[in-house]
C-alpha cells in the first residue's frame, strides 16, 4: 500500500473545506510546502485559521492565501517579512494571535502527543499572558498554554518514501516535524521520492518523521525562492 498521490490537489481532494483550522510547516521561505499551498489557493476555501510560524512574505509562500482572502485568522510568531500580513492585522480586518516562537513549536508538540496543556515561563508577565491561568512552581510564576490540533497539516520534506516516512534537510527541518504530528490528517511534499522497487525505503535511522504520522505523499520540483538573497561584492580584477 503506497500513500503517494499523483498530485497536491489529488491528495488534498476531499479533505478542504471552508472554516478549517491548517498547520503549516516552514520558517520564512525555508521549508516551505509551497505545492500544497498553491492547491490550497485554488481550492477557493475561504475562512481558514492558519498556525505556521509566519506567514510567507507578499506573493510567496502562504502570502498568497492571504492575497486571496482566504484567510481570517493567523496564529503566528511573526509578521515583519509580509506587508500586507502586517497591514491586514493592523486595519483590525485579520485577527491574529501572536504566540512566542518557542512556545507555538511546544503547542504543536503537544498537540501531537496528546498533552493538552502546559506550564512555560515564556510571557508571563507580558500581553501574551491576558486571560491565561498561572501557577506557581518552585517560587516562580508560570503560564498555562494549551495544545493546539489542526485539522490539516502541510509539510515539507527533502526524502519520502511510499510509506510516508520523510527526511529533512538542515533549516528546512524547522517546525516540520511538529506541524506533521499535530493534525489528523497530514500531507507532505517531498523533493526526492524513494521508489520502493528501485530505491526502497528510508533507513530508520535517517527517519525524521514517521509515515504513522503521514496520510499521503506528493513530490514537487517547483522551484524555491530564497528570502533573503545576500552576496560579498565582487572583487576589482586585477591589473595583468
Amino acid at each position: 500500500m503506497t500513500k503517494v498521490r499523483a498530485a497536491a490537489a489529488e491528495a488534498l481532494d476531499g479533505v478542504l473545506r471552508d472554516g478549517m483550522t491548517i498547520a503549516v510547516g516552514g520558517f520564512g521561505l525555508c521549508g516551505v510546502p509551497f505545492g500544497l499551498i498553491d492547491a490550497v489557493r485554488a481550492s477557493g476555501v475561504r475562512g481558514l485559521t492558519i498556525v505556521s510560524n509566519n506567514m510567507g512574505v507578499d506573493g510567496q509562500g502562504l502570502g498568497v492565501l492571504l492575497e486571496n482572502d482566504q484567510v481570517s485568522r493567523v496564529l503566528a510568531s511573526y509578521v515583519g517579512e509580509n506587508k500586507l500580513f502586517a497591514k491586514r492585522y493592523l486595519d483590525g480586518d485579520l485577527d491574529v494571535e501572536f504566540v512566542p516562537q518557542g512556545t507555538l513549536a511546544e503547542r504543536l508538540r503537544a498537540g501531537g502527543a496528546g498533552v493538552p496543556a502546559f506550564y512555560t515561563a515564556t510571557g508571563v508577565g507580558t500581553p501574551v499572558a491576558d486571560g491565561k491561568p498561572t501557577a506557581e512552581f518552585g517560587g516562580r510564576t508560570y503560564l498555562l498554554e494549551r495544545a493546539i490540533v489542526a485539522d490539516l497539516a502541510l509539510v515539507h520534506a527533502r526524502t519520502g518514501d511510499a510509506a510516508g516516512n520523510l527526511r529533512h534537510r538542515l533549516t528546512a527541518r524547522n517546525f516540520n516535524p511538529v506541524v506533521a504530528t499535530a493534525a489528523p490528517v497530514t500531507v507532505a511534499e517531498v523533493e526526492r521520492f524513494l521508489d520502493p522497487v528501485t530505491d526502497g525505503y528510508l533507513d530508520p535511522d535517517d527517519v525524521h518523521t514517521p509515515g504513522v504520522f503521514v496520510t499521503s505523499v506528493v513530490t514537487t520540483d517547483r522551484e524555491r525562492p530564497i528570502e533573503q538573497r545576500t552576496v560579498r561584492p565582487r572583487p576589482a580584477a586585477s591589473a595583468p
